[in-house]
């Protein structure tokens, strides 16, 4: 049951290390690299954490550090807070304020498991990183590497992790792309681990739920504006545009009120201006919403670069089904992808990521 998980893992001595985060994904890698025949080192990364948020590093780093004891493997702990601290936080409050939403997820693997992690890993003799990913890297006939869905469609996480590059996947090892979640956590109890029924973290990466407008509060004060209906007439106000995300119904106050009113839906922002726009429509069926084009910059392609008007299909939010379209390369890293249909959720800040099938082409930034 364990080496069809691993069966294109090469078995040998060479060293791996796993960035251990105290959950089940990350335990069952290690234990399966472990039983492969890898010198496996478990990893905790410590993060920057506000110290409003309550304190939950220390509890998943003793998660981690009991899975390594259970699997006999060395425990180190990398201190990456200036890092996440930078590159995560800062860049999630200057998104916010620009007006656009940022996909700290993103950043958090690009920058912080695949840089910082990966870099330090490397220099310390490490022939491999591992993570829980849902995610297969595969060795194509070529001799580079690409990057396709996992097994499991409800975890797949290739859409965070398009930013990769063939110096980061010819290094990277996600013993679990080939397992569905339940088997997963099956294969915990018969490695006798702690984390079996240990519910999955939520929310922001490394830090978890948090909400929004009171994170942002500690870094950016409040600027009370107006929200407006679609008309453009005043019906509410709110407490600063750039806490509230498209989509959002909730956090604003709506003043003009009537007996029959459903609930408000903001369907557009301006930072610069302070004003909400919200309507009673639904987000999914609000034409402010919908496009068949759209502009991504900071591109990054995986094996190469698409080709004008290659046929693939592209998702610009996270489980979203993908949906046909055509690509264009610009210059300055920048492309035009152009859907056979309009699609919704089209926000400005967030990932816009191509396949071919199961495979993750790569992707960039809406802006």
């Amino acid at each position: 049951m364990v080496l069809y998980a691993i069966k294109s893992i090469m078995k040998s001595k060479r060293k791996v290390f796993v960035g251990l985060s105290g959950g089940v994904d990350s335990s069952v890698s290690a234990a399966l690299l472990k039983k492969a025949g890898y010198d496996v080192t478990g990893v905790f990364i410590k993060v920057w954490q506000a110290d409003f948020l309550p304190c939950n590093w220390k509890e998943e780093r003793l998660d981690a550090m009991r899975i390594c004891a259970r699997l006999e493997i060395p425990f180190l702990t990398f201190d990456l807070q200036k890092e996440y601290k930078k590159e995560v936080v800062d860049y999630m409050i200057r998104e916010y304020k620009a007006g656009r939403t940022p996909n700290p997820d993103v950043m958090c693997n690009r920058h912080v498991k695949f840089r910082a992690f990966f870099d330090k890993a490397m220099k310390m003799g490490a022939d491999f990183v591992a993570t829980g990913h849902y995610a297969q890297v595969k060795k194509t006939k070529s001799g580079k590497f690409e990057m396709k869905a996992g097994t499991d469609s409800n975890k797949d996480q290739s859409y965070f992790l398009w930013t990769l590059t063939q110096k980061e996947l010819s290094k990277t090892l996600c013993p679990v792309e080939n397992i569905e979640k339940p088997e997963v956590r099956k294969l915990a109890e018969k490695f006798n681990l702690h984390t079996t029924t240990k519910k999955d973290s939520q929310g922001l990466c490394f830090i978890g739920k948090v909400d929004l407008k009171e994170f942002l509060s500690h870094f950016v004060k409040e600027k009370p504006g107006k929200v407006l209906d679609e008309s453009g007439k005043v019906i509410g106000k709110h407490e600063g545009a750039f806490f509230y995300t498209l989509g959002q119904r909730h956090g604003f106050l709506i003043t003009k009120k009537t007996p029959y009113d459903t609930p408000f839906y903001i369907v557009k922002k301006d930072t610069k201006k302070n004003i909400l726009v919200a309507s009673e429509k639904k987000p999914e069926n609000n034409f402010l919403k919908y496009t068949r084009i759209v502009k991504i910059e900071d591109t990054n392609w995986i094996l190469e670069i698409p080709q004008k008007g290659k046929k693939c299909s592209a998702r610009v939010r996270y489980r979203q089904p993908l949906e046909k379209c055509t690509i264009e390369i610009k210059s300055g890293k920048k492309a035009v992808v152009t859907f056979e249909k309009p699609i919704g959720a089209v926000t400005p800040g967030q990932s816009l990521v191509v396949y071919n099938k199961d495979t993750c082409l790569g992707g960039g930034i809406i802006y």
